[in-house]
């Protein structure tokens, strides 16, 4: 199962800034990956037993780029009908988006990125855009409507019943998908090396709460921030943008090669977990409903070991 690949994403880095889309062209996309084996490794204390995967797979080294998503919906979204571009994504400040605008009209729709942020992550992203980017990717990146050949069907089948009811999961023939909330972990935290090896409790390979440094001489940093911010301590690590470029911290990656997973934007998993919230009109007091889980970001230290 090695082959197959999983990405995280607020949801591989694109090498260039991607120009204005000629009609129904985009650009084709690279996503670095590495492998993660140790297959059978136990499951992590503190981390809900979460971490064991019982095969070998592939995850993307880096969080999927604003550049990248721009090309995506230069395939699929010239008419948007799944909403996969969101107008907060054109912003560059304070709303935290990436950098990607839309212009044109339904039918025509193209999108460009600022250079600045065509190598940093894309956010504003649902859990149901990552399935439909990852559907493409499984489906080889063709250009079109969204349809089961392009966005609706391949690693996940996508059916606005499942949908509502949050009920989609993987098909078993995938070959690019969102990560797994296991999957997730295991790149992040596991020490790798055996199947007993046990878990750093910082995606940096430390145990150490990660420092803020970009120029990463010795390694352990992250782009995150206290909450709330201690006095003298900046907002943002390289002004005036919250987010950074994938990688930039070189010597901080996870044991099996990975990076900002402790960081950056938080990403998704395609695990349903039960989370527990208080009682609404429909419960007197704690319902319970199933969800997906977010990981790490850059907004709370906290963050770094349980998403």
């Amino acid at each position: 199962m090695s082959n197959r690949s999983v990405v995280v994403a607020a949801l591989a880095a694109l090498s260039a800034a991607l120009g204005a889309a000629t009609p129904y062209a985009h650009a084709v996309i690279t996503i670095p990956t590495v492998f993660v084996g140790d297959a059978g490794n136990t499951g992590g204390p503190g981390f809900g037993a979460f971490g064991a995967v019982s095969y070998t797979y592939r995850v993307g080294t880096y969080e999927v780029t604003a550049g990248q998503y721009a090309a995506f919906l230069n395939a699929v979204a010239r008419t948007d009908d799944n909403n996969l571009y969101n107008p907060s994504m054109a912003d560059i400040g304070a709303a935290v988006g990436c950098g990607i605008s839309r212009t044109g009209s339904s039918g025509s729709f193209s999108y460009t990125v600022h250079p600045d942020f065509v190598n940093r992550p894309v956010n504003y992203v649902s859990f149901w855009d990552a399935t439909r980017f990852a559907n493409w990717m499984h489906n080889g990146q063709p250009t079109g409507l969204q349809t089961a050949s392009t966005t609706e069907d391949g690693a996940y089948t996508l059916t606005s019943a499942g949908i509502a009811a949050n009920t989609i999961t993987r098909n078993a023939t995938w070959q690019w998908a969102v990560a797994s909330n296991n999957e997730w972990h295991k790149a992040a935290h596991y020490r790798s090396g055996g199947t007993n090896a046990g878990y750093w409790t910082y995606a940096t390979q430390s145990d150490t709460q990660p420092g803020r440094d970009a120029n990463d001489v010795s390694g352990n940093n992250a782009n995150w921030r206290p909450v709330p911010l201690l006095p003298g301590q900046p907002l943002q690590i390289l002004p005036p943008y919250f987010t950074t470029p994938v990688g930039l911290f070189q010597n901080s990656e996870s044991a099996y090669g990975t990076f900002d997973q402790g960081g950056n934007v938080a990403e998704w998993t395609d695990t349903v977990l039960p989370h527990r919230v208080h009682g609404d009109a429909t419960c007197a007091r704690r319902c319970v409903f199933q969800r997906r889980r977010l990981h790490a970001g850059e907004r709370a230290g906290k963050q770094f070991s349980d998403g």
